[in-house]
Formats: C-alpha cells, sequence, structure tokens
C-alpha cells in the first residue's frame, strides 16, 4: 500500500494587512480570490519562479486552488489549494508569487489573506471555520504567534472558529 506524502508547509507570515500592502509606498489594495483557471495555469510555472507544481494540484480531484488578485487585475499575488473535510478545511499547499518573496517582495500579507479566505470557505461550507495544515516544525511557533493557531501535534496546526473570524474581519471587512 502506497503511503500518502503530507506536504507541511513552510509559508511566512510576513504581516497581517488589511488586504495587501505595497512595500515600498504602504498602499493599501482591495484583492479578490477566485478559483485558478486552466488559462492561469500555463503562466504558474518553475520556469516562472514558482516554487510547488501547481498543475498537480490544479488535477487533484479533491482539491480546489485559488488564486488572489488585486481587484479589478489578473495578476496573480499568490495561491492556495484548499479541500474540504467532514469538519473543517485542510490546506494543502500555499505560496506568494515570485515576486512576493524575499527581501525584494512588492506586497506584504499574501499568505495572511489567503489564509483568512480558507477560514472563510470553512464558514461558508459547515466547517464552523476551522482550518488545519501540517507545518515544517521550525514555523510552529512562528503560526502560533502570527496567525494564532493551535499546535495539536506532530505537525498539524488548527485554526480555531475565533481566530478564523479575527482573521476575516482583517481582511474582507466588507
Amino acid at each position: 500500500m502506497k503511503k500518502k506524502r503530507i506536504n507541511r508547509l513552510d509559508f511566512i507570515i510576513d504581516k497581517l494587512t488589511n488586504s495587501i500592502e505595497n512595500v515600498k509606498t504602504g498602499d493599501s489594495f482591495k484583492t479578490e480570490v477566485s478559483l485558478l483557471t486552466k488559462d492561469d495555469i500555463n503562466l504558474i510555472t518553475k520556469k516562472n519562479g514558482w516554487l510547488f507544481d501547481w498543475k498537480k494540484e490544479f488535477k487533484g480531484v479533491e482539491k480546489e486552488v485559488y488564486k488572489l488578485t488585486i481587484a479589478g487585475s489578473t495578476n496573480i499575488q499568490g495561491l492556495i489549494s484548499i479541500s474540504f473535510r467532514d469538519d473543517h478545511v485542510y490546506m494543502h499547499l500555499i505560496e506568494s508569487a515570485p515576486f512576493n518573496k524575499g527581501k525584494e517582495k512588492a506586497y506584504f500579507g499574501v499568505p495572511g489573506n489567503l489564509v483568512a479566505f480558507a477560514c472563510r470557505v470553512s464558514f461558508q461550507r459547515g466547517g464552523g471555520g476551522y482550518l488545519s495544515f501540517n507545518s515544517k516544525t521550525k514555523l510552529i511557533d512562528h503560526y502560533i504567534k502570527t496567525l494564532g493557531a493551535v499546535h495539536f501535534g506532530g505537525s498539524l496546526m488548527v485554526i480555531t472558529s475565533e481566530t478564523s473570524l479575527k482573521l476575516i474581519n482583517k481582511y474582507f471587512n466588507d
């Protein structure tokens, strides 16, 4: 029997913002999250600086892949892959666009925005705002401090209803 590989996530919450924030100017931009399309997937390649195989995620039957864009723009700021489990949403992968990584990143707040979106989906689909994911060991404390996640043992992290609401209200205050 083939053992299923668990992705241990290693995204960094650089800053919790009200949407996404331009690093140089401090200007905030309203964002939209929508399903990734077949046309989009051809732009999301390792050759273009993306780290993960998003084509594989996109083809995953139980997974939904979403893109974060600035409202009115088609430029992808980040991606998230989630699935709905019996009572919560599970986050498989999350990645900021190549230009939103490192010291020269263009925008703060991309990972936080995507996590808040997954929390909102959990409420919308009857999961009570609960979100789980597996973390790299070295980032467990980071997720506890920045997201308010709870370490559930091993590499499993959980964001509870109360914490989900805080993140949702921060990013989606419409």
